[in-house]
Formats: structure tokens, sequence, C-alpha cells
């Protein structure tokens, strides 16, 4: 019997699920993020400013899908300063709903910075709740993500290696739905922001989350990034059809990789083996949850475009990693055995 962990079914869709315009501290319009984006052959843009919540439902045809959403901060204060030489966390909300029009956790004047303080007004919120006040601890965090899930919301923690985030918090954080395990314009920076790492640790404290690829950028082009470009990252996204309920059928389903590259195929388990097909590799590899790996090496002149390994329940969750003669990256998310042992 096989067993797809990527969907037989639907159409892989590119997506950019980290982004920032002139509604916060992007340099570019949301039109303009939307043709420069479809230039370039993604398909979805979630539209992520930071703290405002602002839908784009405008942009959306039968090409294009854009996602609303926002990004929120939680930052170590000293009095009324910002302590820049410690951590921080970073998560993205992505309303799994086009008619989700309300900012789930707002505070009425705090918080905002860039341009977003301009746009204020534009914000819907639930105006029965009190201002929220954010405290850098797990516990808020978490309590945020709660509401946020409870309300309609996909999450995910963001740049973790830019953040500098300590694994003493990152893996006391509940109810997120992602890790975003690389960051386009963290790594453009200088900042160790490809996180399998962090990932695992997340994993193995028990959580289970899905990963997604995304560019951080805030308007700079593709054929000129710069430190906060686009086309550095994204998230291939399976789903049954280019609209808004299946794409956020697909992220709460996990039906997606992350890549800043390579390709991912097909995904699947059959007769106690797991297979996969993918673009032109160097290296195909298999992590398990215990000390277990497994790899395919492209003999010389050659790339690898299918493997197949082991697998056995008592080795864990497992995840799957493509890498190109470039050293570029597609990452699976993890794989428990209570999926892949249907």
């Amino acid at each position: 019997m096989r067993t797809y962990l990527l969907p037989k079914g639907g159409s892989f869709y590119k997506a950019n699920l980290h982004n920032h315009t002139m509604f916060s501290d992007g340099i570019k319009t949301p039109e303009e993020i939307k043709e420069v984006y479809s230039k370039h052959g993604y398909d979805i843009v979630a539209f992520t400013d930071h703290d405002v919540f602002i839908p784009h439902n405008d942009l959306t045809d039968d090409k294009f899908l854009a996602l609303n959403g926002f990004e929120m901060e939680w930052i170590a204060w000293r009095g009324n300063n910002p302590i820049l030489n410690t951590g921080r966390c970073d998560l993205c909300f992505i309303a799994l709903d086009k008619d989700i029009v309300k900012h789930p956790v707002w505070h009425r004047t705090a918080y905002l910075f860039g341009n977003a303080v301009n746009y204020r007004d534009m914000v819907q919120f639930h105006e029965e709740d009190p201002d929220y006040i954010r405290d850098y601890t797990p516990e808020c965090i978490s309590e945020v993500a709660k509401i946020a899930r409870d309300r309609g919301f996909f999450v995910t923690l963001n740049h973790v290696g830019w953040s500098r985030e300590d694994y003493t918090y990152y893996t006391n954080y509940e109810n997120l739905h992602a890790l975003e395990l690389y960051n386009g314009s963290g790594i453009l920076c200088g900042h160790e922001d490809y996180t399998p790492r962090v990932y695992d640790e997340m994993l193995q404290s028990g959580k289970r989350i899905f990963v997604i690829g995304g560019d951080d950028n805030h308007g700079a082009a593709p054929e000129n990034p710069g430190p906060y470009g686009m086309g550095l990252a994204w998230t291939m996204i399976k789903a049954e059809k280019l609209e808004y309920d299946a794409v956020a059928k697909a992220l709460l389903n996990g039906d997606m990789y992350a890549s800043d590259g390579p390709e991912i195929y097909d995904l699947y388990i059959e007769d106690g083996k797991i297979h996969i097909t993918c673009s032109g590799a160097d290296q195909v590899s298999v992590k398990f949850d215990k000390r277990v790996a497994f790899s395919a090496l492209a003999e010389h002149g050659e790339l690898v475009t299918e493997a197949t390994f082991d697998v056995d329940p008592k080795w864990g969750y497992f995840r799957i990693t493509v890498k190109d003669e470039h050293g570029r990256v597609a990452c699976t998310r993890a794989y428990f055995p209570d999926e892949y042992m249907k």
C-alpha cells in the first residue's frame, strides 16, 4: 500500500509567506509586490506587514492569490529603550479565511513603527478586548499564538538566527504551526537563518510543527536583491486549486516544503520504504529522530533524481533534505510514525 506524504493530487504553488510593503517598513506597494512576484513565477504572497493587519483580497485573481496576515514582534526592553544585544521573537499570522478582517491581539496605541503608524486607523480589531500588552516571555508568546489560532490564523516562528533566540525560549513556545526554517533576507545579511538544528530541537521538545521558507523582503527586486530581497527562499504548497480555502487547508495539513532552489516532485511510503523524486541533486538525505540517517550521493558527473530509504517507526519522525550542486536545499517537514504507518 502506498501512503503519499505530499498529496498525489493537486498542484504545487510557489509562495512567499513573509513579506513587507510600504504599509510598514517596506518600500513597495502591495500592487508592486504582486507584479514582481508574479513576474518571477510565484503564485501566492502572504502580506505580513509589521503589526497592522490589512487585508488585500483585491489583489487576488485567477493566477495570483493574496493571503492576509501580519507580523508581530516581542523585544526585551530596559525602560523605554529596546535591548538590542539580546534575543527577540517574531511571529507571522496568516488568516486561514479571506473573510477574517479583525486583528486578533490589538493594542490601540502601542508598538507600531515605520509607516505602520500612518495606517493605524485602517486596522479592525475586537473592540470588546482590552489592549494586549506584550511581554517577551514564552508564556506571553504562547498565549498570543493560541488566541490567534482560535481566531483563525496560521502561526509561524520567524528568523530564529537573526533574532538570536535562545533554545530555552523557542523550545517552550506553544501553539505554533510552523518554523521559518529558511529566511532569505537573514541569510543575505550574514545571519545563520537556515536553522535545521533549531527545527530538530523544537521537534525533540515535543512540538509537531511544519517548515516554511520565506524572503522577509522589504522591497528589493530579485535581480538586485540587496539585504532584504525577493526570490530568495519560498514555500511550495501542494493544494487542490489556487483558491484561498484550498491553500489554507494545505497549510493546516502541512502539504508543503521549504526551498531556496531544489524541487520535490513525489514523496511517499510503500512496502516499508520512503520514496522521493526530485530535481537533480548532489545529495538526498533522510534524518530520523533517533541517531539514524541515510544519504543518496551523486556519482561524479551525475545527479540524483530519486532515492529510496528504509524506514522504521521505532526511529521516530523523519525529515528529508535535497541539496543541489550549488548548496541550495529543499526541506520537508517532519513526518511521524502515526502519519506514515497508516
